[in-house]
């Protein structure tokens, strides 16, 4: 039996997709060649946003196209723990709608199957063992759901409320992955900051307080205990209420100065709007002391354009805030209605027309800036982790998401390499073997 799996979405989902194929695995199956050889056919799916949303149905069903007769598709992932009875009617294409936590190849194979509510999953899939992984790199999901209840974000009501992996549970697949041959690991989470709050809540074992200044922050102990296993730990989706003292000094400890925030706006009033913490003062604020301890952190950052009630003044000062903050790397989406969240009835709907020319203005505007940090570059010397022929990265890039360093392509992938920066392309730098 053989199986393939499309994925979609964020690198959450990716994780998702190598628990699953462990899943597959265990269960006696190969991966096959292309979608077209395989006997089960899965969808991992995204519904974060509408196009995110409509690239998954557009994926379900050129999947349906190439598929060989007798194989079974299936859909999973956010759509189908969201839209469980909507896809099943919609798709008769697919054989069967599962969420993450059920055993996919018990259920029938010919019978549309819809998901109904159900009590909190637990970490049985999350925990599998995953397989042999060919990049040098590989991301960890540490924690499901999210606490937070963002006006935008509609993650809680299909994933629930954040459920911690144990210390334990994280460390074991680390070094199972480092015994591959793994040499960055990237810690990911809807709310990385948060991991372990909810576990004391639970009284599971793990000591965590609030994460204001003072309080202990898990992450914290959990980042220096990884930093000691693999040579690069890099954390991603810092809510910035999060990004305490202490934790910043423990990123800059592990040599891997790399700060994803999410922002998502700099204007006071959308940002309560959006029913999220801080200001883009203070987000300068703290960019500004992180730099001042460590000239060559990297940030990163996403943002909301067209969020309901936003104005051409929440504009301006979104653009001044990027220009003094030159952030390295920035994504930008307009807002995506979402049912059951907090926007959806929110006065002030921003017109799509409107929200896309605002997306470009500040997309323009960050092209240039992330273009001269590249540019900065050249004439540093950079170490080097090569992922693949040709294809290097330094701390500066995260793997998939950022640009690349572009290297010999007779170097070893999986070592590393003191390389010097000899030109600049746009995103991507181009280094020489010193």
């Amino acid at each position: 039996m053989r199986y393939w799996i499309e994925t979609l979405g964020c690198p959450k989902n990716h994780v998702d997709s190598d628990k699953l194929a462990g899943l597959l695995v265990s269960q006696g199956y190969d991966l096959a060649a292309s979608a077209g050889d395989a006997d089960l056919v899965v969808a991992n799916t995204c519904a974060f946003i509408e196009a995110a949303r409509q690239e998954s149905i557009e994926t379900v069903l050129e999947l349906a196209d190439v598929r060989r007769a007798g194989s079974r598709l299936v859909v999973t992932g956010c759509m189908a723990e969201r839209y469980g009875d909507e896809l099943a009617d919609a798709l008769p294409e697919v054989d069967l709608v599962a969420g993450f936590n059920e055993s996919l190849t018990a259920l029938a194979p010919s019978t549309p199957v819809a998901l109904r509510r159900r009590p909190t999953p637990a970490f049985d899939l999350l925990n599998l063992p995953r397989p042999a992984t060919s990049a040098p790199w590989a991301y960890v999901k540490i924690a499901e759901g999210c606490d937070r209840r963002c006006g935008f974000c509609a993650i809680p009501t299909f994933r629930g409320d954040q459920r911690s992996r144990s210390t334990s549970e994280i460390l074991s697949e680390a070094r199972a992955l480092v015994a591959g041959g793994v040499h960055e690991i990237v810690l990911i989470a809807q709310d990385l900051a948060s991991w372990g709050h909810d576990r004391r809540r639970g009284a599971l074992g793990d000591a965590v307080e609030v994460l204001d200044e003072g309080g202990t922050q898990p992450l914290i102990e959990l980042t220096r205990v990884l930093s000691q296993e693999v040579e690069r730990v890099r954390l991603l989706y810092l809510y910035p209420s999060g990004l305490t003292s202490g934790l910043i000094d423990t990123i800059l400890e592990t040599g891997v100065p790399y700060f994803d925030l999410s922002l998502q706006h700099s204007s006071r009033s959308m940002l309560r709007a959006m029913r999220r913490w801080g200001d883009g003062e203070r987000f300068l604020e703290r960019i500004a002391a992180i730099r001042a301890a460590e000239p060559d952190a990297t940030f990163r950052s996403s943002f909301i354009l067209g969020y309901p009630g936003e104005t051409e003044d929440d504009q301006r000062h979104l653009l001044e805030f990027l220009e003094a903050a030159q952030l390295d790397w920035a994504g930008f989406f307009t807002f995506s209605d979402e049912d059951g969240t907090y926007a959806h009835d929110l006065a002030g709907q921003v017109a799509p027309e409107l929200a896309l020319e605002r997306l470009r203005e500040v997309s323009q505007l960050q092209d240039r800036i992330t273009a001269a940090r590249r540019d900065a570059l050249v004439g540093t010397v950079q170490r080097v982790l090569i992922d693949a022929p040709g294809v290097g990265r330094s701390v500066r890039e995260c793997p998939e998401i950022d640009g690349i360093v572009l290297v010999d392509p007779t170097l070893r992938v999986g070592s590393f390499a003191e390389v010097e920066i000899v030109a600049s392309h746009g995103t991507d730098v181009e280094g020489v073997t010193r």
